[in-house]
């Protein structure tokens, strides 16, 4: 009977058990009992790690579009490489074409795990969807927080929101926490109705877009998301060669002025399905946090030399972006 058990598992603590002392009949069997009891546990857990498996043998990364397509492959590439070896299944990047896209795919169950913003994830708990923050991004000095500003050119006359009346303004998508949902409330505390106010509000569809609408003209005041004066989207597209005078020479950070600035907002979260299996889980969440050194070239490709990391967070630090976006939604059934 031991020789049989010895047999079917290579666990040296199940080994161990069965080599005990000679003791008397009734412990030896006992013993052996436990031995065959832990051979059981030990295959039945490999069992039900195989069965995630069988029944996900590719995972979807997804992430909201704050920058080109082409850049989001390119940065976010080999994190989803790592994740496929760390995982031991294949983990596919989507591209959404919208912040909604993401949400929905989420909600449809085949979006698996996620890089959401604050607002976007807080929508998806508002609606129902079973998705959970298990991440946050972390900033370089160790804070976890981002603002929204409002962008002009620093060769505009504009010093101030008061100053903009009549002008036009570029807001990334509804379901952004920077680039829309934060801007309406920070207009509001200022008593600025935006249709009413500025000649125009544009949706632009990413933090890259808006930037671009104002370097081109389109728009006169750009709202978009602001980490620190050397990270921030103005500063990755002029690193890239995005950002161009009317001549063609490449501008610089000071070509542009910030004339409003939000209180500070919780950074984006990573997050996954409520149902996937505890084991999964476990294991995205080793594999995120060990990211920073068990890949170093994937991780500085992403990070761009900003010295990010993820962090453990849940869905409470996201409460106050709930009240934010229900307020959001509030000024929008005002207004119809």
């Amino acid at each position: 009977m031991i020789t049989r058990i010895l047999v079917a598992t290579r666990n040296p603590a199940i080994w161990e058990c069965a080599l005990l002392p000679e003791i008397n009949m009734r412990n030896r069997c006992l013993a052996i009992a436990i031995c065959a009891v832990a051979v059981l546990f030990f295959h039945a857990s490999l069992a039900f790690a195989q069965d995630w498996r069988a029944k996900y043998p590719e995972l979807v990364f997804a992430i909201i579009p704050s920058e080109n397509a082409s850049a989001v492959t390119n940065r976010w590439t080999g994190f989803t490489d790592y994740l496929s070896r760390e995982l031991g299944v294949k983990v596919s990047l989507r591209v959404a074409a919208d912040y909604a896209a993401v949400v929905e795919g989420q909600r449809a169950g085949n979006i698996h795990i996620a890089s959401l913003g604050p607002a976007s994830f807080a929508r998806a708990r508002l609606i129902g969807v079973k998705t959970d923050a298990f991440a946050v991004d972390a900033n370089g000095d160790g804070t976890r927080g981002y603002y929204s500003v409002f962008y002009v050119l620093a060769k505009s006359p504009y010093k101030s929101i008061e100053d903009l009346k009549g002008k036009n303004i570029g807001l990334v998508d509804p379901n952004s926490t920077s680039g829309y949902n934060m801007p309406m409330f920070v207009l509001d505390k200022r008593g600025i109705v935006p249709d009413a106010y500025f000649g125009k509000s544009l949706i632009t569809g990413s933090h890259e877009n808006a930037l671009l609408a104002l370097v081109q003209g389109t728009i006169d005041v750009a709202a978009n998301a602001w980490y620190s004066e050397s990270d921030n989207h103005i500063a990755r597209m002029i690193a890239r060669g995005m950002l161009k005078n009317a001549d063609g020479s490449p501008m610089k950070y000071e070509d542009f002025r910030i004339v409003a600035k939000s209180d500070m907002i919780v950074n984006d979260p990573l997050t996954y399905l409520s149902d996937l299996p505890d084991d999964l889980k476990a294991k995205i969440r080793a594999a995120v946090f060990d990211f920073p050194t068990k890949d170093k070239d994937a991780y500085a490709k992403l990070d761009e030399g900003k010295g990010r990391h993820w962090e453990p967070i849940d869905n409470s630090a996201y409460d106050d972006t709930i009240h934010l976006i229900q307020f959001v939604d509030s000024l929008r059934k005002r207004k119809s």
